[in-house]
């Protein structure tokens, strides 16, 4: 399996969740968002810059919850990240940590629109919750990295006057 960057890997996801044709597809996508989400604040919680690693950490932490809030039916919560072939596992670097947090925050945004168009057209209420659950998660991960970015900004520039 070939190791990949950050941004590659956004690219590769928010092309394969503009692709999708089915509720099936969505709740997929959204799951290998999150995994992405949380292998990218692994990364930066063992190998960023200092100023970082606990929000990485958080990052990391809410990008597995919210494997467990997307994950497909029929999978117990804690064999959700292991059953799949998440995209993430071939994350090998991050190149440039602001650009892959920037895209990765728009990647959350566009899962949680597609999560809320299955939410609202949703026939079973377990559906509907699951979505419900997913889009919390994703906010809860898209929070952190605009944490991240925020201490990357002040790292970079001092504080905001």
């Amino acid at each position: 399996m070939a190791q990949l960057d950050a941004v590659h890997l956004i690219k590769a996801t928010r092309h394969a969740l503009a692709e999708c044709e089915s509720v099936e597809d969505i709740i997929a996508e959204s799951w290998q968002v999150q995994a992405l989400a949380g292998a990218i604040g692994s990364h930066l919680a063992a190998g960023g810059p200092q100023s970082v690693r606990v929000e990485a950490l958080g990052l990391s932490e809410a990008g597995a919850r919210a494997c467990r809030a997307c994950a497909p039916s029929g999978l117990p919560a804690g064999e959700v990240c292991e059953a799949h072939d998440a995209r993430a596992d071939r994350l090998s670097q991050i190149q440039d940590a602001k650009c892959a947090l920037s895209d990765l925050s728009g990647l959350l945004a566009e899962a949680g629109v597609a999560l809320v168009l299955v939410a609202v057209t949703a026939r079973e209420e377990g559906l509907y919750w699951q979505c419900i659950e997913a889009i919390d998660a994703a906010d809860e991960s898209q929070d952190r990295v605009s944490a991240i970015l925020r201490r990357l900004e002040v790292q970079e520039h001092g504080p905001a006057a």
